[in-house]
């Protein structure tokens, strides 16, 4: 079993993306703890956030008060909703919040039945309940979760079944083998529909991919140029690689070939749907890019985004390290283009190297080839409000 912890500022956000998948009957509610239950059965997102907020003091001083959990057994797990009411209490009491207010849904939107948890991680007292380690705690609860009910362990199966390709670096030499150890793995385990979506993949290992076209002897040619990106994300200064160096597979006729049919896996298996679920639990109180991406990683996420000269986001591309695709934004939904980012996004996180070595991808208009930069996430501003 996964968990996955976030944290943020809007009660209201939380409880309304739960709601609306009991709303659309692809969940419902579970339990409650020390709330309100409506003598109908139906839950309002208003009442049930003023209902939580009611056990929180006017004055506090946690910044992120909201606590947004999900817990995700293995698909072969057939477990009860008794079952996994009784887990999702068992979890909150040994994280230490077992006497806040809390809301549990399950979900069943997709052929993994899960479960959200929502509640608060401050006190009656205004104190922010202690959460040292609380990763390393959450790990060993649900390997304990795991043992008491029966369930397929998850420890080393998520993380084992990612590939782990090394980024080419142009200084060590040896440029054809560093590329092929990426390009003859990325392009035989993930799909993709586009040239674009290849190239945000392989940007996550310092490469390169050229398109390009001509005429030779009164006959129309095109071809492919794998290059070498540096630190920060331009070319490097090494000459680029055609693609018939590394064989048919990385040639433009095997690549069209594989867009065609990862577009029918991708139909085929619903893997669109299963990104853009976890892709919409990041989204819910993500107040920066930066912390976009952190959140994403979590799922085993990238994020790849494009800016033109001006700064303006004109790309956005979501790799799915699990699911093994590498969908645009627009595939995913309107929310998720890059209009609407750079709309909740519109300045570009300021340059420097953050704790995590998050990559911000940015590229001019008129330039096809990515330029990466490393950035500096923004400092935490000092709000308090739920809403």
């Amino acid at each position: 079993m996964v968990a996955n912890i976030t944290t943020g500022n809007n009660i209201y956000g939380a409880l309304a993306y739960n709601q609306k998948k009991v709303d659309q009957d692809k969940g419902k509610v579970l339990a409650t703890h020390i709330l309100r239950e409506p003598a109908d059965g139906h839950f309002s997102v208003s009442e049930t956030a003023e209902d939580i907020l009611r056990w929180m003091p006017s004055h506090y001083r946690t910044e992120k008060p909201v606590i947004h959990i999900s817990l995700n057994p293995d698909p072969k797990d057939n477990l009860t909703d008794e079952q996994l009411s009784d887990i999702a209490g068992q979890y909150m009491e040994r994280m230490g919040w077992g006497e806040q207010p809390y809301i549990v849904f399950k979900h069943s939107d997709i052929e993994r039945e899960h479960i959200h948890i929502v509640s608060v991680q401050v006190g009656r007292d205004g104190k922010k309940i202690k959460d040292s380690k609380r990763n390393e705690r959450s790990v060993a609860v649900t390997e304990q979760l795991e043992k008491e009910y029966g369930l397929h362990p998850a420890k080393g199966q998520k993380r084992s079944e990612l590939w782990q390709l090394k980024a080419v670096d142009h200084t060590k030499g040896d440029l054809k083998k560093q590329i092929a150890a990426v390009i003859k793995p990325a392009l035989s385990m993930y799909r993709f529909q586009t040239l674009g979506e290849l190239r945000a993949l392989l940007s996550l290992y310092n490469i390169g991919i050229e398109e390009v076209r001509g005429e030779r002897d009164g006959n129309a040619y095109r071809g492919l140029l794998y290059t070498a990106l540096n630190a920060d994300g331009g070319k490097a200064e090494v000459p680029p690689l055609k693609s018939s160096l590394f064989g048919k597979y990385a040639g433009f006729d095997a690549l069209e070939r594989h867009m065609e049919q990862s577009g029918e896996k991708i139909a085929k298996e619903n893997s669109r749907e299963r990104t853009r679920h976890r892709v919409a639990e990041t989204f819910l109180d993500a107040p920066t890019e930066n912390a976009l991406r952190e959140r994403l990683q979590a799922y085993h996420i990238d994020l790849f985004i494009r800016r033109n000269d001006t700064g303006r986001i004109t790309g956005v591309t979501f790799i799915d390290h699990e699911n093994r695709c590498v969908l645009n934004g627009s595939r995913l939904g309107k929310e998720y283009s890059a209009n609407t980012l750079n709309e909740r996004y519109p300045e570009a996180p300021k340059a420097g190297t953050d704790l995590h070595g998050i990559s911000i991808i940015t590229q001019s208009q008129k330039n096809s080839t990515p330029k990466a930069t490393v950035r500096k996430a923004k400092k935490p501003n000092n709000k308090r409000s739920l809403n």
